[in-house]
Order: C-alpha cells, then structure tokens, then sequence
C-alpha cells in the first residue's frame, strides 16, 4: 500500500492551472515539522519541504490557498527520474 498523511504548512500560495482538456492542476509545497530530542537532550525541529500536485475538484481547492495556511494532505507518494546527456 502506498499511502501518505502530511500535516503542515503551505510553504508558499499554491499554483494553479488547467489542462488542454480543462483539469485543474494545484501544484504546491508542504512545510512539515518534526520535532524530537536530540542525544544531548536538547529538543529540535526538522523541517521537509514536500512538493505536491493536486488534481481535479481537490487541486481547485487547494488552488485558493494562501501561503501559511494548514493542510492535511493524504494521497500517495510517486517519484520520478531523468536521465541527461
């Protein structure tokens, strides 16, 4: 199963645009932080930046979102590769 939940913060306004077909496309960057304690006891924040597109009816939604606002994001992971000369 390939299942993801992000709760953070939208790292910036997200982007939106339409396919020749007419889709909405939302593509917009999560601000997830971790806190933990380190080994000298000391509490830290680990901050990933996670990029995110949204398709549809959702990507329309998230098109209307402003930078800051919260987000529970659920959806799966994909990652993608390119070889250059």
């Amino acid at each position: 199963m390939n299942q993801v939940q992000l709760l953070g913060n939208l790292a910036r306004d997200a982007e939106l645009r339409f396919t020749q077909n007419g889709k909405a496309v939302a593509t917009f960057t999560v601000a997830a932080t971790n806190t933990f304690i380190s080994s000298d006891g000391e509490t830290k924040e680990q901050t990933a930046f996670i990029n995110c597109v949204a398709w549809g009816k959702i990507g329309e939604a998230v098109g209307n979102c402003k930078k800051g606002e919260r987000l529970l994001v659920n959806g799966r992971i994909q990652t993608r590769s390119y070889d250059t000369q």
